[in-house]
């Protein structure tokens, strides 16, 4: 019997080149805490990389004990112990789309609607103005409803 690899995604070091995926997505390996989601971060290629961190430090700075992960190739927030997340980025080509997972229940609510009941999506594009009061405001009620286990 022919024994096969596994091949397995790894972490980002500094000066590694990070796959792009679709959108300019990196491909990071599964990791939690701070550290992979930086390493996310600094991967994505030109504006995109400037929204991400934005959207992070407003997320860090409205809940400095925030969890953080990378799953799935996107960043996930969350506020409890556990499995639950509450909002999640992912990078497209035009643009980075929040996801907050019980974004129906936030008001008001972000304007992105979704397939799914509850989730509702702010999409960011390179030129679009940003509003950090409006952010953290959502970013303050998600955390206080209940997550998604991932």
């Amino acid at each position: 019997m022919k024994k096969t690899r596994t091949v397995r995604k790894t972490a980002a070091r500094p000066g590694q080149k990070v796959p792009l995926l679709s959108g300019g997505n990196p491909q990071i390996a599964k990791g939690y805490g701070d550290d992979p989601v930086q390493a996310y971060i600094q991967a994505i290629p030109d504006w995109k990389r400037e929204v991400t961190a934005w959207v992070d430090q407003v997320v860090s700075k409205t809940l400095p004990k925030v969890r953080k992960a990378v799953k799935y190739n996107s960043p996930l927030y969350g506020a409890r112990h556990g499995t639950d997340w509450f909002m999640s980025l992912h990078c497209f080509t035009r643009y980075v789309k929040v996801a907050f997972f019980r974004g129906a229940d936030l008001d008001p609510v972000p304007p992105g609607k979704s397939r799914q009941k509850y989730v509702r999506y702010l999409d960011i594009h390179e030129d679009d103005a940003r509003d950090e009061a409006q952010l953290a405001a959502w970013v303050r009620q998600a955390s206080n409803l209940p997550g998604e286990k991932l």
